[in-house]
């Protein structure tokens, strides 16, 4: 997905900005970046790969070069990151979290008007250098962040550091958050306010869908009033999130554990599971098993760990096999709280459904008596068209498409039987899912829990990937 984290003070920023984008790590894998400026020395930049390696341990050795008052850093899953840019607005460093998918046409367009885009060995399109010539085509940042939101279909939110303050824009339909902080003598934004609180930041607000701030060391100057609609990525709740995050004034953390409890509700209501214990899988599981123990008074036990020494996250290796390696070797069962027991493991989602097959395969091996499942969302049925989920390259790589396809045929346009949690073809779905996965039991949280648990309004919130929902928006971009 990625996440970027922005800091201007009154005083030396160096510290901030380090740790302010490394509280941002869970986020991104390939690459990350620091740009700091200095009045005396001007624009400073590095950037590192993160596919073998920590942030930290990227940056903290070379950390004293980045000098200044004001700085941007940026944890990326696309592109090489920060640009720094010279133009008629003035030098200025950018950074992006993005979703392009017109990157190719808007290239062509670009390069037909006779502007020009460095060519990198992976043959791709650097989007953040995209975002750049279009951003200098406005007679003032402003008019040119217009222009990225214009052209732009998908999503697209920034921070530039210029030598005038940093400047905060949020995408269109506010799918990625922008917490702001403040503390006496500078101001942050980040897109994960649980980077705040131990560098002494109070989070005083969000940037709001299409908003467009600048930010200086004593406050905040409002460049783009926000757009009245916005569809945050509910996933952000779901997965991505770090527990202590808030967005948009609604925490992570209680909003799982409210998924959790509504599923344990609905599970009493329809005559419940006979189980030993909750186990979350770690670690955005663990927050939902809370709130269902706490929902069902079944106890909560740790029956899986996850081992953080080494395996603390999962870089992203090359191939499919590698990575579902990684995932394996990160999670311990532990056997003896395991053996002859029947467990009811809570988690955020089913995407292909290998990993999990997997997993249950295992703890069956390792004396599970009965495994039971409950996902924080509902199934996993459309692509995502405007954040960077999954790495799936069709919609069939997810586990329920392929079961619909089974039941239907290639041909089956209409899928909204399968997302519409009262109809048998849904239940028909789930319980394949739950076959195919070795599961004693298998639920998803409805659509309406999954909304309450969040506690924004419906009409707030992309709920695409289960309904296809957002498909309005789709039109609109594509106009």
């Amino acid at each position: 997905m990625g996440a970027f984290f922005g800091t201007i003070s009154k005083s030396e920023c160096g510290a901030d900005l380090f740790y302010g984008t490394d509280y941002n790590s869970h986020l991104g894998t390939r690459r990350a970046g620091l740009a700091t400026y200095d009045e005396k020395r001007g624009f400073l930049r590095g950037i590192h790969s993160l596919e073998n390696n920590y942030f930290r341990n990227c940056f903290e050795d070379e950390l004293d070069k980045f000098t200044g008052k004001s700085g941007i850093g940026i944890i990326s899953d696309t592109d090489a990151q920060p640009m720094l840019v010279n133009s008629h607005l003035g030098r200025f460093a950018l950074v992006t979290v993005a979703r392009i998918n017109n990157a190719e046409a808007l290239a062509k367009k670009l390069l037909d008007e006779g502007m020009y885009l460095t060519e990198f060995s992976s043959g791709k399109i650097n989007v953040t250098e995209l975002v750049s010539l279009l951003i200098v085509k406005g007679k003032d940042f402003v008019e040119g962040i217009e222009n990225v939101y214009r052209e732009v279909k998908g999503s697209c939110s920034m921070l530039i550091l210029t030598e005038d303050g940093i400047i905060a824009a949020r995408d269109t339909w506010g799918r990625t958050p922008i917490a702001i902080g403040q503390r006496d003598g500078a101001m942050a934004v980040s897109s994960e306010s649980t980077a705040f609180a131990n560098l002494g930041f109070k989070t005083c607000g969000f940037v709001g869908p299409g908003e467009i701030l600048r930010l200086k060391a004593d406050g905040i100057e409002q460049l783009r009033k926000p757009n009245p609609r916005k569809q945050v990525c509910s996933f952000l709740w779901i997965y991505y999130g770090f527990p202590t995050s808030c967005y948009d004034g609604r925490n992570v953390e209680e909003s799982r554990f409210a998924c959790g409890k509504a599923m344990a509700k609905a599970d009493t209501a329809s005559g419940g599971v006979d189980a030993d214990c909750v186990c979350g899988i770690p670690d955005s599981g663990i927050g939902m098993a809370v709130g269902y123990a706490a929902g069902s008074n079944v106890p909560y036990m740790r029956t899986i760990a996850k081992y953080t020494p080494t395996w603390s996250r999962s870089f992203m290796p090359s191939s499919q096999t590698t990575r579902n390696l990684v995932a394996k070797m990160k999670l311990i069962d532990n056997e003896d709280m395991l053996r002859g027991k029947s467990i009811l493991f809570c988690d955020d989602s089913i995407v292909r459904g290998t990993q999990l097959r997997d997993n249950t395969r295992q703890l069956h091996e390792n004396g599970a008596k009965e495994v039971h499942m409950r996902i924080a969302c509902p199934p996993l049925v459309f692509g995502c068209p405007f954040l960077n989920f999954s790495a799936s390259k069709t919609e069939y790589e997810l586990i329920t498409r392929r079961i619909i396809k089974d039941f239907e045929g290639e041909d089956c346009q209409d899928v909204s039987k399968y997302t519409d949690s009262k109809t048998p073809e849904y239940s028909r779905m789930t319980g394949e899912i739950a076959r195919q996965l070795c599961l004693d039991s298998l639920k998803f949280n409805t659509i309406e829990d999954l909304v309450e648990s969040i506690g924004i309004p419906r009409e707030e919130l992309c709920l695409h990937c289960f309904d296809g929902s957002s498909a309005f928006t789709l039109e609109e971009e594509n106009k």
